[in-house]
């Protein structure tokens, strides 16, 4: 997820990594703070497999500061990752959300209405958190209401985002 986010901000424009790390916060930061012991390292990985170029800066008042571009086998990876997301970027809703985050990079109407599909049919599979044997549980079958208000969070979040994958199916074509 790191670093889908990392070649997605920098496919629009070279970055700082200040920068390019507040931008991820502000994506993932309130379920997944981006440390900047996770962060460089990720980094110094995608720098290393030719996908990142870095490049020194004046700084206007402090130190010299690192400029991350990213390189034409940076955007073949991003483009490949979001044709190709793993299965658990399709079904964790934060590594989703990520995927989501850059969907438009992809320049196929078509690949993208592919990748929305199988969100579509991960949605639409019967699911609960909360299961008797193996049938899931829906909220009006459960006494606790703390346990309730999850299932109907979850299922008015659902309902949402079913909602808007078919709008943007058909928007798509697909």
């Amino acid at each position: 997820m790191l670093e889908l986010a990392i070649l997605g901000f920098l496919y629009d424009a070279p970055l700082h990594g200040y920068e390019l790390r507040k931008r991820i916060a502000a994506l993932t930061g309130h379920v997944r703070p981006v440390a900047e012991s996770t962060l460089y390292p990720a980094i110094k990985r995608l720098e290393k497999a030719g996908l990142l170029a870095r490049t020194t800066e004046p700084g206007a008042v402090a130190a010299p500061r690192h400029v991350l571009t990213l390189t034409e086998e940076g955007r073949t990876e991003l483009l490949r990752r979001l044709a190709e997301p793993a299965q658990r970027d399709i079904t964790d809703e934060n590594r989703w959300f990520t995927v989501l985050a850059f969907l438009r990079h992809l320049p196929d109407p078509a690949a993208q209405a592919a990748v929305l599909r199988r969100r579509l049919a991960f949605l639409q599979e019967p699911a609960s958190f909360f299961y008797d044997g193996d049938r899931p549980l829906a909220a009006e079958e459960l006494d606790d209401p703390f346990r309730q208000g999850i299932l109907t969070i979850a299922r008015a979040t659902s309902r949402a985002e079913l909602t808007w994958l078919r709008a943007t199916l058909d928007s798509l074509g697909g």
